[in-house]
């Protein structure tokens, strides 16, 4: 069954450029990472750079780890892994650190980017919270 949004967006070229213009757009940090066990980042929008301090080239070819540090939540952490290892969507908050050195409290979604039942990438869509 075709979903509304594929009979809208059409051919290829229309998707991509429109995730191009969502992903450029969005007020939320957004990284799309590859899907091997090492999880190298391969695309870091606008919004990254503005929540953390790192322009997208500084990024690419990185892990998303370089936003961790001492206050990091382990155990949330661990969670992803699970979540990222048994294929499944994850959601936290934990405490992750700026270019700057900066700490913040970054509220999370990661979600696999599948074709057919393989997963090709991950994305994850970040904003910056507050501790209360």
């Amino acid at each position: 069954m075709v979903s509304a949004i594929e009979k809208s967006l059409g051919n290829t070229e229309t998707s991509l450029n429109t995730l191009k213009v969502l992903g450029e757009n969005s007020f939320d940090s957004i990284l799309i990472t590859d899907a091997t066990a090492k999880g190298k980042i391969i695309y870091a929008n606008k919004a990254f750079k503005k929540l953390t301090g790192h322009d997208a080239s500084e990024v690419i070819g990185k892990t998303p780890r370089i936003l961790q540090g001492k206050g990091t939540d382990k155990k949330v952490i661990e969670r992803l892994s699970v979540a990222l290892k048994t294929g499944r969507k994850f959601e936290g908050k934990a405490i992750n650190y700026k270019k700057d050195g900066t700490p913040f409290i970054m509220y999370w979604r990661v979600l696999p980017i599948k074709v057919g039942k393989t997963i090709e990438a991950w994305v994850a869509i970040q904003r910056e919270g507050s501790v209360i």
